[in-house]
């Protein structure tokens, strides 16, 4: 008998950034549960505040 996982799929071509509709290059995963997806460049502008936050990164 296998355990579920709580694991997230992987990153898409149709997975897009929550901030400006470009390819997702990074999914930041609250602590509430949340995620966002966001582009190489959004990714590098919110990573310090979303460590901040204790989110979890996945690239």
């Amino acid at each position: 008998m296998t355990s579920p996982t709580l694991t997230r799929p992987e990153l898409t071509a149709a997975d897009r950034c929550d901030r400006c509709g470009a390819a997702a290059q990074l999914r930041a995963v609250l602590r509430t549960g949340g995620e966002l997806l966001f582009c190489g460049h959004h990714g590098r502008e919110y990573e310090a505040k979303l460590k901040e936050l204790e989110a979890d990164i996945q690239r």
